[in-house]
């Protein structure tokens, strides 16, 4: 359906072009006509006035001498030579100047980038994914999923991002819904079955939102209780790996909440957890010609 989605824009912006192409054709082709028009009108008074000259000069003598003056002044031809008209040619380079691109700029405003998408192997069985990967949803009942070993069960209702970073800095900005989530990043070998430590200690860094409360994900979690002006929308998650820094914000106003600092051995995943629905935010999308 996307490629189709594709297929079908580039049809209409030739289409588009095309038409744009042919109305020009034709508003510079009724441009012409009407100055071939005008001239043919010209020459048609011109042969006229020619005619009516020959006509007098073969008279008798007498009469030519009586309407001499008003022969001489029909002979005065003010016409001068015919205009040329300017931009009267296809402008050639407006219709295929830099076409892919141009139409490749358009494509970018049809399209969104998420930097990251969830991937639907490591869901839990209680989550349901968008078709685009970009929003999971909590539902009491079980999906008829396999049990392989990426993926989470139990009661944690995890999902990983389907790419895992291990150097560099990275951004991406969660839509929050529900009475609890969790969000951050966890080691590439954190365990998936079973109970383990949801803190730095075993792998994890991240916040969560849980019975009102909002805290970051350290041990014992109580003792990390986030201080917000308001309840969370969205939360930012920037992580540099190679600084070994996992850092959160309010994104309507850049308010820090929380960063942690580790030195990182390993690949680190994005995750969400909720009961709820979260939203991976889709990030603007820029083209800039070096």
């Amino acid at each position: 359906m996307e490629f189709e989605k594709l297929q079908q824009f580039l049809k209409d912006e030739e289409a588009a072009r095309i038409t744009a192409l042919r109305e020009e054709e034709e508003q510079k082709s009724q441009m012409m006509k009407e100055k071939i028009e005008k001239m043919t009108e010209e020459i048609s008074s011109l042969s006229e006035q020619i005619r009516a000259i020959e006509e007098e000069l073969g008279a008798e003598d007498i009469s030519f001498l009586q309407s001499y003056k008003d022969a001489q002044n029909r002979a005065q031809c003010t016409l001068g030579d015919p205009e040329k008209v300017s931009g009267a040619l296809i402008d050639v380079a407006k219709h295929l100047g830099n076409l892919k691109y141009r139409v490749w700029e358009k494509i970018l405003g049809t399209v969104q980038y998420t930097p990251v998408t969830l991937d639907p192997n490591t869901a839990d069985p209680k989550l349901s994914l968008s078709e685009d990967l970009t929003s999971v949803r909590y539902s009491d009942e079980r999906q008829q999923v396999p049990d392989n070993p990426e993926r989470f069960d139990r009661w944690r209702c995890w999902v990983l991002g389907s790419e895992g970073f291990s150097s560099g800095r990275h951004c991406w900005d969660v839509e929050l819904g529900g009475e609890g989530w969790q969000v951050g990043v966890v080691k590439e070998s954190f365990r998936r079955k079973g109970s383990v430590s949801l803190s730095p200690a075993g792998g994890v860094w991240g916040i969560e939102l849980i019975r009102g409360e909002y805290t970051a994900m350290t041990s014992p979690p109580l003792s990390s209780v986030l201080t917000v002006q308001r309840d969370l929308q969205r939360v930012r998650v920037q992580l540099d790996w190679d600084r070994g820094e996992v850092s959160f914000s309010d994104p309507s106003d850049n308010t820090s909440l929380y960063t942690f600092k580790h030195s990182f051995t390993e690949r680190l995943f994005p995750f969400v957890t909720t009961l709820g629905t979260v939203r991976i935010c889709p990030a603007e999308v820029s083209v800039r010609v070096k």
